[in-house]
C-alpha cells in the first residue's frame, strides 16, 4: 500500500530547544498512559516519559536493551513517537521502529524480532486530541498498575533530563507483511462469504480488508480509507453509532456478516446477516462453544462486563470447560489468560485474547475476525443469525459511560459499592428481586435472585464510569435495573452526562 511505501525512518535533532515539560499526573492510567496532546503532555514531557520508560526497562531484571515501537494513524502520532523515541534513545536503548501499526502488530513484532519490550503510540478509540502509549516488558503482555506507578515515580525524579543520543535507532520494514502472513497461516475458506468491514477511517483500514480478502472472502469496505479526522464516527466497535452504520451496510449489501474494528485493531465488533448487533461477549460465548468441542477441558476467561450465560452453558459443561471471571482491561485479561493457561479470554468490549495453540496470547481484532470466519465456514449451512439464535436469550444494555472526574471516579465507585452492599443486607428490592450476590473484583457487579445483574466500575482510560446491565427476563427489567443504578449515581452529585443510554 502507498501509505506504507512512503514511510521513512525518523531523524533526530538532540539540540532543539523545547519548552518546560508538561505531564499531567492523570495521564498515568491503570495499565497504560493517555493524555490530551499537547494540553496535558507536551513534546518535552513525551521525551521525559520515553526516558523514564527506558530506565525502567534497563532496571528490570532479565530485560534486553531493545524496544519495538509503532504508532496509529492520527495527525500527531508520528510527532508523539518522535519525541517518545528521543527519550528512549537518551536512556540508551536500541529502538526498533515498525512504523504505522496496529497494537497487535507490535505485539507480534515482539515475537518476530525476539524483543521483549514494546511501546505503541495509540489512543485506541479515544476521540481526536487524545494520545497514549501502551507499554510492556514481556512478550504478549502489557503493563499492570505497579509498572505504571514505577514509571510515574521515575518521571517525577527526572528533573535533570537532557536529551542525548546514547542508544541506536532502526526503522524495520516488512513487519506488516509478516504479520498478515502470520494471521493468514494455512487458513483457507471454502464457503463463499460476503463480509462488510468497518474501520471508522482508523488504522485497521490499512490491514483488515487485505487480510479478509486473502482468506478468500468477498469484502465490502465501509470507511476503510484512513482519515485522522474520523469524519463519520470514532472507530469504536462497542459504540452503537458504528454498529448501526455497519448493520445498515450489511443489509444493503446482503452480506453474511459485518466486522467492526477499533482505532488500533485490537477489538472486534460483529453484526449478523440480518443487521442485528451482537455484543462481543455473546460472540465470545459462541466461539467458546465451538472451541470447546475441539479443546475439551479448556479454561476461558471473561471480564466482569460479560454475559452470565457463560456459567450455565450446557456445551461448555459437557466438554468440561471452566470459566473464570476477571477484571476488565486488556492488560489484566492478558495476564490472567497467561497465568491460568487459558485457551481464550473474552471482553464485552471486543478484546479477544487468543492463547496457545491458537495464538500468542494477546488481543487481536483481526485474529478474532479470522476465527469468526473459521466458525462460519465450519457451520456452512447456517447463517450468522441462525447460529446466534441458538444461544439462550438474555437482554443486555450497551456499555454506558457517564462522565466522572478521574480524581473522583474511584471514590464514587467505592461509595456506590457500600450502598449496594447495604441494600443487599437490608433486602432492598431491585426490579422486584433481592440482591443475592456481589462481586467486587473490579468495581461492583451485583446479581439478583433471578440471575439478572448490573455493573458499576471506573473506566481505566477515560474520566468516566462504566455501566453494564443484563436481564434474563426482559428489556423492561434492564430499564428497571438502570433506574436503580442511575439513582445511586445521581445521589453522589459527581456524575455527569452519559456517552450513550438505553
Amino acid at each position: 500500500m502507498e501509505i506504507f511505501e512512503n514511510q521513512k525512518p525518523l531523524s533526530f535533532d538532540f539540540d532543539e530547544g523545547l519548552d518546560k515539560a508538561q505531564i499531567s499526573p492523570n495521564g498515568f492510567r491503570e495499565y497504560d498512559a493517555r493524555w490530551l496532546y499537547p494540553e496535558e503532555i507536551n513534546k518535552k514531557g513525551l521525551e521525559i516519559f520515553g526516558y523514564s520508560l527506558g530506565k525502567y526497562i534497563s532496571n528490570s531484571e532479565g530485560q534486553g536493551s531493545s524496544i519495538v515501537i509503532g504508532q496509529d494513524y492520527r495527525s500527531y502520532s508520528t510527532e508523539v513517537k518522535y519525541h517518545l523515541t528521543k527519550g528512549l534513545l537518551t536512556s540508551g536503548l536500541k529502538v526498533i521502529d515498525v512504523g504505522l501499526a496496529l497494537s497487535p502488530m507490535v505485539y507480534f513484532a515482539q515475537h518476530h524480532l525476539d524483543t521483549d519490550s514494546l511501546a505503541m503510540v495509540t489512543a485506541s478509540h479515544n476521540e481526536n486530541g487524545w494520545t497514549g502509549i501502551k507499554c510492556g516488558i514481556e512478550k504478549s503482555l502489557t503493563f499492570g498498575p505497579d509498572d505504571i506507578k514505577e514509571i510515574k515515580t521515575i518521571v517525577e525524579n527526572s528533573h535533570d533530563f537532557i536529551p542525548s543520543n546514547n542508544g541506536s535507532y532502526e526503522f524495520k520494514e516488512g513487519i506488516r507483511d509478516a504479520y498478515l502472513k502470520y494471521l493468514k497461516g494455512t487458513q483457507s475458506v471454502k464457503r463463499n462469504l460476503k463480509i462488510v468491514i468497518a474501520c471508522g477511517n482508523g488504522t485497521a483500514g490499512a490491514f483488515a480488508p487485505d487480510l479478509i480478502r486473502s482468506l478468500g472472502c468477498e469484502v465490502i469496505e465501509l470507511h476503510c480509507n484512513l482519515d485522522f479526522k474520523f469524519p463519520n464516527y470514532n472507530p469504536n466497535p462497542e459504540d452503537l453509532t458504528m454498529l448501526n452504520d455497519l448493520a445498515k451496510s450489511v443489509k444493503e449489501n446482503n452480506a453474511d456478516v459485518g466486522f467492526a474494528f477499533d482505532g488500533d485493531g485490537d477489538r472486534l465488533g460483529v453484526v449478523d446477516n440480518e443487521g442485528n448487533e451482537i455484543f462481543s461477549d455473546k460472540i465470545g460465548l459462541m466461539l467458546a462453544e465451538y472451541l470447546s468441542e475441539k479443546y475439551s477441558s479448556s479454561k476461558f476467561v471473561i471480564d466482569v462486563k460479560s454475559t452470565g450465560l457463560f456459567f450455565n452453558n450446557e456445551i461448555l459443561k459437557k466438554n468440561n470447560c471452566t470459566v473464570d471471571m476477571w477484571k476488565t482491561g486488556h492488560s489484566h485479561m492478558k495476564r490472567r489468560v497467561n497465568e491460568i493457561n487459558a485457551l481464550c479470554g473474552f471482553e464485552k468490549s471486543g478484546h479477544f485474547f487468543i492463547g496457545e495453540p491458537l495464538g500468542l496470547g494477546f488481543d487481536d481484532g483481526l485474529r478474532s475476525a479470522s476465527m469468526m470466519i473459521e466458525y462460519l465456514d465450519h457451520h456452512k449451512n447456517k447463517s450468522m443469525s441462525e447460529l446466534y439464535s441458538k444461544l439462550n436469550t438474555s437482554y443486555q444494555s450497551p456499555t454506558m459511560a457517564p462522565f466522572c472526574k478521574d480524581e473522583e471516579k474511584y471514590d464514587v465507585v467505592d461509595e456506590i459499592t457500600n450502598k449496594i452492599i447495604q441494600d443487599q443486607k437490608n433486602k432492598t428490592k431491585v426490579a422486584d428481586c433481592e440482591i443475592v450476590e456481589t462481586n467486587t473484583v473490579n468495581g461492583i457487579r451485583f446479581s439478583l435472585s433471578n440471575g439478572s445483574w448490573g455493573l458499576i466500575r471506573a473506566s481505566s482510560n477515560k474520566p468516566s464510569l462504566v455501566i453494564v446491565i443484563e436481564s434474563l427476563v426482559s428489556n423492561e427489567e434492564v430499564e428497571m435495573i438502570f433506574k436503580y443504578i442511575n439513582t445511586l449515581l445521581n445521589e453522589t452529585g459527581k456524575v455527569g452526562e452519559y456517552d450513550q443510554k438505553l
